[in-house]
C-alpha cells in the first residue's frame, strides 16, 4: 500500500506509469477471480484503493498547476 504523502513527491509521468500498472494488475486479478483462481480477495481492495489513490494525486497535481 503506498500512502498519498508518498505519490505527492512523484512526477506526473511516474503517477501516469504507476496508474497504468494498477490498472493492469487489477484486470489480471479480476480475472483471476472470475477464474476462481484468486488466491487473496483482499488483494483486489488494495489495487482499488492504490489506483483511486493515484488518480487523486494525480488530479490534485493537475489542478494545482491550472491554477498557478
Amino acid at each position: 500500500m503506498t500512502s498519498a504523502r508518498d505519490l505527492r513527491e512523484l512526477n506526473d509521468e511516474d503517477l501516469k506509469t504507476r496508474e497504468r500498472d494498477l490498472n493492469d494488475q487489477l484486470f489480471r486479478l479480476r480475472i483471476q477471480k472470475a477464474m476462481g483462481h484468486l488466491d487473496t480477495p483482499l488483494k483486489l481492495r488494495e489495487i482499488r484503493r492504490d489506483l483511486a489513490r493515484v488518480k487523486t494525486v494525480l488530479r490534485q497535481k493537475i489542478t494545482a498547476a491550472g491554477r498557478s
